[in-house]
Order: structure tokens, then C-alpha cells, then sequence
């Protein structure tokens, strides 16, 4: 059976808009990525897809977490498998960080008995997370290159690098210690040069915090940015991790412990959209196909993560450019207006791969439309 059979097979079956999640190709997405960077933990980033299938698949295949909310904490810390509880302080330590620089008391509050491992940026963080997660150990964010980057994050989060090792100052003068340093050089991020940049920072305030007595800065979180395969055009992830590993053994010493978020990497390629036609029209010369899944949904990539995912059909045929749209009665509900599709029928199926990432995490009920069924295969 073909891999289309089987998902056309799986729509009829489960009904849709159908969001397939394929548990071999997330094992080995996870086994690349420590095969080209042995000496790099990865910690998934939970908030590409949060689905707590996906959490349990990772860690039981040896991954970490990046969180970056109080309930993608608990997400990963209540699907845990086969650990005593009297061990969960173990694992919280080796494997959660939570990433996101700025947090609400009440989620320090909560964290604090964890002891967990928190990044900031600024001043007033040192304050919050002394009065509210003292046991917590930091890790400061650097502000690094964006540039080239589908998703651009430097101008809302990290710190100067001028500004960082003051910032560690803060934090030992306030009681907490700082542990390391990360950064983030945006989501499908095709310009390695970025990853390069990043490093040299790294490297330099790391050097200036150990001259200020700050030896115990030893860790080194890479972040994101690891692109996914979405078109051939995309660079091989080996040959970034070829950039990587050179700039590890020529900046960094052995012992130091390095990890990265990878979201993306992870589960784009992992899950397939079926969707069905459930509307057909001729508007200014162009055929419209509407189907039951949209941008409100897991579509919504094309709105908040800026990526366009190619609409195909199972049924073969000449085609022509055609507009689709999603259900709901907003003109926003746009997937294309310009996609090669034969002649379609009201009640054929159609599918977009490599949608796993930043689509079904952000679906919503817009207009009273659910968010797709989710099946899950070669678990």
C-alpha cells in the first residue's frame, strides 16, 4: 500500500479535515539531528506542536523539552513515561528548560519547586524570578542576527551583548546564579551565516563572564532556526551541522554542554493534512475550490508562521491555477490563489504534507468550525 493509499484510506475511515501524525518519521527526524550533532542535546520546542502523543514519542526516544508557557510545562511533565515520581526532580532538571524570557509571577510561583532552568534578558526578570523562583537557574538570552530568517525574533527578545555579562553581575548580586547562555536566530532560518555570528557572541561574552569569576557559565543553548525540508530548495541540514560542529571544536571546550530548541525540524515533515472539497465555483475566469479546513485552522501557518503549504490532490488529471479557500465566511480564509489542481468534484479529497508545524497548535473554533481530527500512525 502506497503512502497516499493509506492516507486516502484514513480520511475515509476517521472523516475529515484529518491531521496525520506519523511517529517513525518524528523518530527519525530526532535521529538525524543527534547523528549530525552528536555533541548537542535537542530540546524539543513543544510550542511548534504540542500534541502530547508527539511529547511522549520524543522523550521516549531520548529528547528534551523547551517550554514556553505553564501549560506546555505540564503538557511534557505529565506525559513522562516510566519514570518514578521520587526521579521527576531528576528530570525536570536534565530535561526542561523554559525558554521563554519573560514569565508572569504566578508561573514562577509554580516553577519555583522544580528548580528548574528559566532564560532571561533583562533587569527586571533578575527582580521577578528572585522574589518569585529563587531556586531557579538562569540562562541569558543574547540578542544575535536575525537576518534571512523566515520568522525574525531578535527584536523582541535578548539582550545586548554589550550588556550581558552586567547582566550576570545582576543576577549573581541578587543570589541566583547564571548557568549559561542561548540564543535564537529565527524560525527556517536558510542563512547559516546567522548560526556563525551567534557563536562568535557566544564565544565572546562567555570568555568575559569566566574573566569576571563567572566559571560556572557552561552551558550553551543554540536555540532554534533548523530549517525543515519543506521544498528542495531548502539546504541540507547536514551541511549546517557540518557549519556547527567546525565552530563548536574551534570556539568551545569539550566539556561544554551544549543544546538547542528545534521545533520545526521536528514535526514539520511528520504530519499530512487531508482536507475535503466542500464547495466549487468560476469567479473572474478562475475555478475556487473551498474545503473544510482553513486558516482559522491548520492553515494558520499561512498567517502566523509565514509559509505556504501546496494544496494536492489524489486524483491525477490536467491541471490549472486555481484559487482555495478555507470554510469560514472571512475573506482571510485564503490557503491560495494560485494552485495547479486537475478538475475537482464536491466530496474529493485533498491533502498538504508537511504541515506539522505551528498549524494544528494554533487552531482555533472560529465561526464554529472545529479544529482537524488528529490520527496517529506508526506509533
Amino acid at each position: 500500500m502506497t503512502a497516499l493509499t493509506r492516507l486516502h484510506q484514513l480520511a475515509r475511515r476517521h472523516g475529515t479535515p484529518l491531521f496525520v501524525v506519523d511517529h517513525a518519521r518524528l523518530r527519525r527526524n530526532l535521529a538525524e539531528f543527534r547523528k549530525h550533532l552528536p555533541r548537542v542535546q535537542p530540546y524539543f520546542a513543544v510550542k511548534a506542536n504540542s500534541l502530547p502523543e508527539i511529547v511522549r514519542t520524543l522523550y521516549r526516544a531520548g529528547a528534551s523539552f523547551d517550554v514556553a508557557s505553564i501549560a506546555e510545562f505540564r503538557t511534557v511533565y505529565e506525559n513522562i513515561q516510566n519514570l518514578p515520581p521520587k526521579k521527576r526532580q531528576d528530570f525536570i532538571w536534565d530535561k526542561i528548560i523554559y525558554a521563554n524570557p519573560i514569565k508572569d509571577k504566578h508561573t514562577l510561583e509554580e516553577l519555583n519547586q522544580y528548580k528548574p532552568l528559566v532564560t532571561y534578558d533583562n533587569v527586571e526578570e533578575v527582580r521577578k524570578i528572585r522574589r518569585y523562583a529563587p531556586a531557579a537557574g538562569l540562562i541569558l538570552r543574547l540578542n544575535v542576527p536575525n537576518t534571512g530568517s523566515v520568522v525574525e525574533l531578535s527584536s523582541k527578545f535578548g539582550a545586548a551583548p554589550g550588556d550581558a555579562v552586567d547582566l550576570i553581575d545582576a543576577a549573581a548580586a541578587a543570589g541566583l546564579t547564571v548557568e549559561g547562555l542561548s540564543f535564537h536566530v529565527g524560525s527556517q532560518c536558510t542563512n547559516f551565516q546567522n548560526f556563525v555570528q551567534a557563536l562568535a557572541l557566544a564565544d565572546g561574552v562567555m570568555k568575559e563572564a569566566w574573566s569576571r569569576g563567572h566559571r560556572q557559565v557552561r552551558i550553551l543553548d543554540i536555540g532554534g532556526g533548523f530549517p525543515a525540508a519543506y521544498d528542495p530548495h531548502v539546504r541540507p541540514f547536514r551541511d549546517l551541522a557540518r557549519t556547527l560542529n567546525t565552530e563548536f571544536d574551534r570556539l568551545f571546550p569539550p566539556d561544554m554542554e551544549i543544546l538547542a530548541e528545534p521545533g520545526r525540524f521536528m514535526v514539520a515533515t511528520a504530519c499530512t493534512l487531508v482536507a475535503e472539497v466542500i464547495g466549487k465555483a468560476d469567479r473572474n475566469s478562475k475555478r475556487c475550490y473551498y474545503l473544510n479546513d482553513g486558516v482559522y485552522h491548520t492553515y494558520s501557518g499561512i498567517i502566523f508562521d509565514h509559509c505556504k503549504y501546496p494544496v494536492k490532490a489524489f486524483k491525477k488529471g490536467p491541471t490549472q491555477l486555481c484559487a482555495v479557500f478555507g470554510p469560514t465566511c472571512d475573506a482571510l480564509d485564503t490557503i491560495s490563489l494560485a494552485e495547479p489542481l486537475p478538475e475537482l468534484e464536491i466530496g474529493d479529497l485533498v491533502y498538504s504534507p508537511n504541515i506539522g508545524a505551528y498549524s494544528h497548535a494554533s487552531s482555533t473554533w472560529f465561526n464554529g468550525f472545529p479544529p482537524a481530527k488528529v490520527v496517529h500512525i506508526n506509533c
